[in-house]
């Protein structure tokens, strides 16, 4: 049950210009590229199994989540909160973040960060933790006889960190690090100049990686700030895949976690977080950077979860196809060489997901380029645009692509918790049915409700060598 979860505009800030060759570089959370997929479409597919999840709400509001399989001694234990960048104002941008870092520090049971790895180490545990968007989230995969000690580990890590001043000191130069890692990266100012014009009034919502600055000021009362306010049972998750019986899970996670104090209200009505406004207008814009290609990169307020469903099944469909090297898309734009590589990719998140259009070209192409572009966005809603056969083939090679998911549990793990804190489990066990029911008329009002004559933000990237040579114009890049 995979998502399409393109984060075109995301994803530049980690990319080389090696990396964008003949075919612009997508990604999907914890799956196979679908571009990688047979294009040619699958003679009426049977029903592929769909994952079995348990699931149970502790009385303190903790989430328990569990896939069962046996097939190797392994087990996954993640926790998941529902914390990141989303809930953070300009001026704490980052700290969730950096509080990620510290969770693997010492805490009521470890002395200091050097046991604690010690320790795991010896049980042969890998571990890490990732902050996104809308959910933090850390895990330990183990051997399955461990499975009581590492529960002890999470538990002792999640609930009694102690936030040691000079272990925090050294972290913050880690997270700087990265920072400036980032900073060095051209196509880091393309990814940053898009939040902030597509995201206007709070960009920081859209940065899990923060600032310099407040990183550097942060302090570990700050950190305490995030952990009473965002640690908490009923903001949480603990998901488990593997080796692992449910019920004995579920008796193990009341005994470590059922002493857990709830907070008294959800943290999200307690400190609601104000809706971003509608993007009022299309702006253009280029970004100077030693690159030797061009890359464009147009993107438009997508569809957010809760509000807009049906739209979200719509884009993933869309996508797809539009990624298959047989598509018109394809052809129009990649095979005749005005590009080099070219997605459509829709990211989806309970907070205005983004729909980035995103290609790489020549200097010497990039104004036919972009004019390419928007003669084919004109065209998304033509009857001949794709055809019925490849609508079918996408939706059943996306269902394919939940199964090629799970072969790895300790990443489906970590699908599952962003599914989980994004859209919640309703949404991810209704997806495949909703999948398959998704039709013409459904994409055909994703494209006109969301891209086709809305406000956008069209960005270059590019030389300063190539911009004094070729000109291009704001206008030109919004499309007009």
């Amino acid at each position: 049950m995979k998502r399409s979860l393109l984060v075109v505009v995301l994803l530049l800030t980690s990319l080389t210009p090696s990396s964008l060759s003949a075919r612009v570089v997508t990604q999907q959370r914890a799956s196979r590229p679908a571009a990688a997929k047979p294009a040619t479409p699958a003679p009426a597919p049977a029903r592929l199994p769909e994952a079995k999840i348990t699931s149970q709400v502790l009385p303190n509001g903790l989430e328990v989540i569990i896939l069962e399989d046996h097939s190797i001694p392994l087990v996954t234990i993640e926790l998941a909160v529902k914390n990141g960048s989303y809930t953070e104002p300009p001026e704490l941008n980052g700290l969730s973040h950096l509080y990620e870092h510290m969770f693997f520090k010492q805490n009521r049971a470890i002395a200091n960060a050097e046991e604690y790895l010690r320790a795991i180490g010896q049980m042969g545990i890998a571990y890490n933790g990732t902050t996104r968007e809308e959910v933090v989230d850390y895990y330990f995969t183990t051997t399955s006889p461990n499975i009581r000690t590492a529960m002890q580990f999470m538990k002792d890590a999640s609930r009694y960190p102690l936030f040691d001043e000079r272990e925090f000191a050294r972290e913050k130069q880690v997270v700087i690090g990265e920072i400036d890692r980032n900073e060095s990266n051209p196509f880091f100012y393309l990814s940053q100049e898009m939040n902030s014009r597509l995201f206007f009034k709070y960009p920081s919502r859209k940065n899990p990686l923060g600032n310099r600055e407040t990183v550097s000021g942060s302090t570990t009362e700050m950190m305490r700030l995030i952990q009473q306010r965002y640690y908490v049972p009923n903001n949480s998750a603990l998901v488990l895949t593997g080796d692992v019986n449910p019920a004995e899970v579920i008796k193990m996670a009341q005994e470590f976690y059922g002493d857990w104090p709830k907070r008294e209200k959800d943290p999200f009505v307690e400190f609601p977080l104000v809706e971003h406004p509608p993007l009022p207008k299309s702006e253009g814009g280029v970004i100077i950077q030693p690159v030797q290609n061009v890359i464009i990169n147009i993107s438009w307020h997508g569809p957010s979860i809760g509000k807009d469903n049906p739209a979200t099944y719509a884009a993933d469909v869309f996508s797809f196809i539009l990624r298959q090297p047989n598509s018109r898309f394809q052809r129009n734009l990649v095979d005749t060489g005005l590009v080099t590589g070219v997605d459509l990719g829709y990211y989806t998140q309970r907070n205005v997901g983004p729909i980035s259009l995103i290609a790489q070209t020549t200097p010497d192409k990039a104004r036919a380029a972009i004019k390419a572009l928007y003669e084919e966005v004109a065209h998304f809603n033509d009857k001949d645009y794709y055809t019925d056969e490849q609508l079918e083939s996408a939706k059943a090679l996306l269902e394919a692509d939940d199964l090629y998911s799970r072969e790895k549990l300790s990443d489906y793990t970590h699908t599952l918790s962003f599914w989980w804190a994004s859209t919640g489990l309703d949404y991810f066990r209704g997806y495949l049915p909703r999948l398959r029911a998704t039709s013409r008329a459904d994409i055909s009002r994703y494209i006109t409700t969301y891209i086709q004559g809305k406000p956008h933000i069209g960005l270059a990237l590019m030389s300063n060598e190539s911009q004094t040579k070729i000109k291009i114009t704001p206008e030109e890049l919004m499309g007009q």
